[in-house]
């Protein structure tokens, strides 16, 4: 969606860009301000005063703040005081839906166009297995009480006149979370949601967004402690060609930072602590392994299939990993996590898991902090990466990699072992996955997981394309000098950082 959605982004990019650079200011009496700043003409609603109102809303979610109520009187600052620190700030829910940005978009149902010629033959009505179409004034029409969604009807005609029409929010939704109040606006039901976010991305109305650091990050970079960025394999190319792995280090440290660390080798050290976990657990234990770097495909895999609790990876994430890492060799530091997926803010407020990880902050929103900071990325410094991570590491990034790394350490770790992969992308995939892992059809395997299509390239925090970041990431993967996670000088760490 990132350039269909073109308008919609740059509206989010401009609200990140203004609050980042407002934090760096700091001056957060001019908060009031920014939805005339950034919206000073209409761009399509009905009325330029409504899109000011949501804009306002997108920029407390920028800070870290709740959503109003549209039936309380509240300025926009309104708790800015509690946001403006250079510690974690969350309170729930994560992603938020804007209600006067909905549009109402009408239930899953099949339609009948305009295009219909009222056929003699009517085929429609004759593949339909409850009678719910009839032919009225020679057209066909569906009755939606009693129509099952099957879809026969609209595969069958032979005009193309009946489409299948779904709220594009609620198809993208692999957790089937997004549902309708009373108004028949969309509503997410937590119970479900994994925060995925690609609800966000697939909203034409931009009704749907997620709660940022920006805010609290900056603070903690213009504190006395040292604040490190943990970047995600999946950074190459979304801040365009000149922040590349020669130039990241500089890049991060014109927003402050003192370092920047590769993902890639945490993801080393995942890969290594997943492929003896195979290598020891099945079958002998375990029937079948899956891979836990996705939190939002293992969270959605513990919900709905407990039995299998065990056989998700044990293994901490590549950023928990890398983050602990960062820890050990800066103890008074704070570690930002870098990357492409909404989800992360998650797992890195668990209670139940040390991440080390003290904030988290997608591409989009770091690139709004560099518009804020107005960095000339012409302009970088290269300075190589002294943390050397390996080809496979930076494959994380992309669907497949993650089991591929495993492979090809497990063939290292004991040659006479075959290890046969299954990788589903997308969270309605891996359901389908998990349902026939039930049936032992996947006894033996490595499971991979990926909530988002195409891997973490596709994540709800991108800028850039997936298929132009997938063939970077394929670049950087060759510029690698090491290319299995077992020659990684940091591959026995997960002893030490578990």
């Amino acid at each position: 969606m990132l350039d269909q959605y073109a308008l919609l982004n740059k509206i989010r990019r401009r609200v990140f860009q203004d609050v980042a650079k407002i934090a760096y200011d700091g001056d957060f009496a001019k908060v009031e301000e920014l939805p005339y700043t950034i919206l000073q003409e209409s761009v399509g609603r009905s009325s330029i005063f409504l899109e000011r109102a949501i804009v306002s809303e997108r920029i407390r979610l920028a800070i870290g703040l709740p959503i109003r109520s549209p039936k309380e009187h509240m300025p926009l600052s309104y708790g800015i005081e509690d946001a403006i620190k250079s510690e974690k700030y969350y309170e729930p829910p994560l992603v938020n839906i804007i209600d006067f940005a909905c549009n109402s978009c009408p239930k899953e149902s099949y339609f009948v166009t305009d295009v219909c010629e009222g056929c003699l033959a009517n085929p429609c009505a004759n593949v339909c297995p409850k009678g719910a179409i009839k032919i009225v004034n020679g057209k066909s029409i569906i009755n939606q009480e009693l129509c099952v969604h099957c879809g026969k009807c609209a595969s069958i005609c032979p005009y193309n006149a009946i489409i299948h029409r779904e709220r594009p929010c609620a198809k993208a939704c692999g957790m089937h979370a997004i549902e309708s109040d009373e108004n028949g606006k969309a509503k997410i039901n937590y119970d479900k949601c994994v925060s995925c976010g690609m609800c966000m991305v697939n909203c034409p109305f931009g009704a749907i967004a997620d709660k940022s650091q920006i805010v609290q990050v900056i603070q903690a970079i213009k504190s006395d402690v040292p604040v490190y960025a943990v970047v995600a394999p999946a950074f190459i190319g979304q801040f365009g060609l000149k922040v590349n792995l020669k130039t990241i280090d500089d890049a991060m440290k014109k927003l402050g930072f003192a370092g920047v660390y590769e993902v890639s080798i945490g993801a080393d050290i995942c890969t290594n602590s997943e492929a003896e976990d195979f290598l020891e657990n099945v079958p002998s234990r375990l029937k079948f392994l899956a891979t836990s770097c996705c939190p939002a495909w293992s969270k959605m895999a513990k919900m709905e299939y407990p039995e299998f609790k065990d056989n998700i990876s044990m293994a901490m994430t590549p950023m928990v990993y890398t983050a602990r890492l960062v820890k050990k060799e800066h103890p008074n530091s704070k570690v930002v996590f870098i990357g492409p997926c909404a989800a992360k803010k998650l797992e890195a407020s668990r209670k139940s898991v040390r991440s080390d990880v003290d904030f988290v902050l997608t591409f989009e929103e770091t690139y709004g902090m560099f518009l804020a900071k107005e960095v000339d990325f012409s302009k970088l410094e290269e300075a190589p990466l002294k943390n050397i991570t390996t080809a496979d590491g930076r494959g994380f990034a992309v669907m497949g990699g993650v089991a591929q790394a495993v492979v090809n350490a497990a063939k290292v770790i004991d040659p006479d072992r075959q290890v046969p992969v299954f990788a589903a992308q997308g969270l309605d995939n891996c359901r389908s996955m998990l349902k026939l892992a039930k049936m032992g059809r996947y006894d033996g395997y490595l499971l991979e997981g990926m909530a988002c299509p195409m891997g973490c390239i596709s994540g709800a925090g991108t800028v850039e394309s997936s298929t132009k970041v997938k063939a970077l990431v394929g670049m950087s993967q060759k510029e690698a000098t090491k290319k299995n996670s077992t020659e990684s000088e940091y591959k026995d760490m997960f002893n030490k950082l578990d």
